[in-house]
């Protein structure tokens, strides 16, 4: 068989190229990390935020993460409203102020937040490697739940005009918003963004090189209510309720007689919480013809109770008496309501206004 110099280059450049691959197939499979190492190591970097409007009031939950000293990302629709907040990381008991936003990007639904404190910054993957089938990590705090970590594959790059965003079949909802989607590298990927909430497990993430393009345009700290009102342009998918506060709610409502009534407060954030406010709205009417409401009144639980993570917390020693002088004064034994409030009712529901995180 004839063989010249130039088929003889050809097959070891070959063999070069493929060396090269194997070479570089085996530095991937040595920087992968095991799917118990995967949390262990992005928690650090990962935050539960708490934000809240004028008047102090928790108005969304949301997720974050660290890219820079400092500094995180999360979605501009979990800060829209908001004049201040909170953020937690995840498995710590101190909580960091968010100081303002140092950038923001409305295509993308991204802002940076300055939130001083030191955790390490988790890595950007800007290249274009990512393919359908490749597997993924969901990180962050669906409905409160603090430190949930979950496994999905790349189902679809979807692409509109410029923007792009990344399909994942990694479980998020509500509270997942901002939250990390890396790959087995522990590489940043992706930021969770979206649901479509009338499909089965169609979730979206903004690719990573959106937020690596807004690291380069960072600027000064401005107030959080200078771009709350921006809104976000994701025409491909349903962009999370956040508005509701979903980390702690009042549930389960019942009248032992006229006077006396029970609820539950559940603590979904996967933190304790503490001096939780809340109001109790009484309706009158049936199921017929409608409820409507007809008087509320504030309360407190009581100082130094303490709700765990994920647990309910039953606030069984509320009165309702008309009688007291201030109609609105309440402690965490009794609620005064209006004279006759309670002979027009026996519908109640319990709406929280704030609470704290931390013991």
């Amino acid at each position: 068989m004839a063989y010249s110099r130039t088929s003889g280059f050809r097959l070891a450049f070959s063999r070069i190229v493929f060396l090269a691959v194997v070479i570089t197939s085996a530095q991937r499979l040595a920087n992968a990390q095991s799917a118990r190492q995967l949390p262990q190591n992005t928690f650090p970097s990962v935050v539960l935020l708490v934000m809240q409007d004028a008047n102090g009031q928790p108005i969304s939950l949301g997720s974050g993460f660290f890219v820079a000293e400092g500094t995180m990302v999360t979605n501009l629709h979990v800060v829209r409203g908001a004049s201040s907040g909170q953020a937690k990381v995840i498995g710590k008991k101190n909580t960091l102020t968010v100081k303002g936003v140092v950038g923001v990007d409305p295509n993308a639904d991204i802002v940076l937040l300055d939130v001083g404190g030191l955790a390490p910054a988790l890595t950007l993957n800007t290249s274009n490697d990512l393919a359908v089938g490749d597997v993924v990590y969901a990180v962050g705090n669906p409905e409160g739940l603090e430190g949930t970590f979950s496994q999905g594959i790349v189902s679809g790059i979807r692409t509109s005009g410029s923007d792009k965003l990344i399909q994942i079949t990694a479980p998020i909802s509500p509270g997942s918003s901002g939250g990390p989607i890396i790959n087995s590298r522990g590489e940043v990927v992706g930021v969770a963004v979206a649901t479509f909430k009338e499909g089965q497990n169609l979730n979206f993430a903004v690719p990573a090189s959106a937020v690596a393009s807004l690291l380069k345009e960072t600027s000064k700290p401005r107030p959080l209510a200078s771009v709350a009102e921006v809104q976000a342009n994701l025409k491909d998918a349903q962009i999370f309720n956040s508005e509701d506060t979903q980390g702690v709610v009042g549930t389960d409502v019942r009248w032992a007689n006229p006077v006396f009534i029970s609820f539950a407060i559940l603590n979904k954030t996967g933190s304790p919480v503490t001096d939780v406010h809340f109001l109790v709205v009484f309706f009158t009417g049936d199921k017929k013809h409608g409820f409507s409401p007809i008087d509320y009144v504030e309360g407190r639980t009581c100082p130094n109770e303490v709700i765990l993570p994920n647990l309910p917390r039953r606030q069984d020693n509320f009165y309702i008496l008309p009688h007291d002088p201030s109609p609105y004064a309440s402690s965490c034994e009794h609620l005064y309501t209006h004279s006759g409030v309670n002979d027009r009712t026996r519908k109640a529901e319990v709406r929280v206004l704030d609470f704290k995180l931390g013991n």
